[in-house]
């Protein structure tokens, strides 16, 4: 299921004409996506039950559930044999805060929590339970928001990331999830600094068929701006450009990547059109602290959280959805969670599925 991917119907339109001219191997691009993925948009904010019915949604489910099992073996266990009472709500906040939720996070969870179980009259921890469910939902909520493609062609992605969150695979994931939806890709080797980065990128676009721009020891601006014109010369739908891993502290780095920045806007006025970050979900609170730093120093407009696997600090979703809440421009949207190291354990984010995995 790929309901991330929107096509524009005024991009969508020439796209379908000039196919067949610009590009025959592409020519099928356009009448899959257009028509079926457009139709699947509504179902993105839906309840989990109406996804169920895809056994390869139900199949991530299961994975989800699994990654999140030691986040949410905490919380979880705050239901065994309890007791509906002020108890209870205190565990229940220490399990939160354990699961680096954040105190703002924790304090409106908690307190819509329990309006919710006064409003339902709940008094069984099942029933308690699910209305924790809800309300983390509610929470995460604001971050379920599908990537749009096609609005500018080609649309131009800059995905940064410190070193070991997972960005260059991640970059190949996203890739094939574009490429399963006939949707043509470039990719840019701009991440110039770490070695055997390009080589890495380069293995993606074989496995994905999708051509790559690279320059062995070359300058990432120039290699970004190279790959733009690409793109555009070639009739590419999206061009994805792999910058160098930073460290939000590293102050001289992070201006390597404003550099960037600027440096896609010669090429193309309009981009890039998404700037994403890749952050690693073991992180935690540090985790917020880069989705901070980041979006300071180039303007975020989504994220993807990898490595949820494993780790006791999945609740961090909800502290960056809480400080998104204040965030001028709103919150900074999760276009993908990773379970795991295979392609179909990077999905869309949904919040209602995210939440009762979490919770159960």
């Amino acid at each position: 299921m790929f309901s991330f991917f929107k096509k524009k119907a005024p991009a969508a339109t020439p796209a379908v004409a000039d196919a067949p001219v610009a590009a025959p191997p592409s020519a099928p691009v356009a009448t899959p996506v257009a028509a079926p993925v457009v139709a699947q948009v509504p179902a993105v904010p839906a309840p989990v039950a109406t996804r169920t019915t895809d056994p390869e949604r139900e199949g991530w489910m299961n994975r989800l559930k699994t990654g999140l099992k030691k986040t949410g073996g905490g919380i979880q266990a705050v239901f065994v044999n309890a007791q509906i009472d002020d108890a209870l709500y205190e565990e229940l906040e220490d399990a939160l805060l354990m699961a680096d939720t954040g105190i703002p996070a924790t304090t409106h969870i908690l307190q819509d929590l329990k309006d919710r179980v006064w409003r339902t009259s709940a008094t069984t921890p099942a029933a308690v339970r699910a209305q924790l469910v809800e309300s983390v939902a509610e929470v995460l909520r604001p971050l379920q928001r599908p990537l749009e493609v096609g609005r500018h062609t080609p649309t131009v992605i800059m995905v940064a990331g410190v070193n070991g969150a997972g960005k260059t695979t991640s970059i190949g994931k996203l890739t094939k999830h574009l490429a399963n939806s006939n949707c043509s890709v470039l990719l840019a080797a701009a991440d110039t600094f770490r070695a055997a980065a390009r080589e890495q990128l380069a293995v993606w676009a074989d496995r994905n068929l999708v051509e790559i721009v690279s320059q062995e020891g070359g300058d990432p601006g120039a290699v970004s701006f190279d790959a733009v014109n690409a793109g555009r010369a070639r009739g590419k739908d999206v061009v994805l450009v792999d910058t160098a891993g930073r460290l939000p502290t590293q102050l001289h780095l992070m201006d390597e990547l404003k550099k960037i920045k600027r440096v896609v806007t010669k090429a193309d006025g309009t981009a890039p059109h998404e700037v994403v970050l890749v952050i690693d979900g073991n992180t935690g609170q540090n985790a917020l602290s880069q989705v901070q730093a980041f979006d300071e120093a180039l303007g975020l407009t989504g994220l993807v959280v990898t490595k949820l696997d494993g780790t006791a600090k999945g609740g961090v979703l909800c502290a960056i959805a809480r400080w998104g809440a204040q965030r001028k421009g709103g919150p900074v949207p999760v276009y993908f969670i990773g379970v795991g190291e295979k392609l179909e354990d990077l999905e869309t984010f949904d919040a209602h599925e995210f939440a009762q995995a979490l919770i159960g």
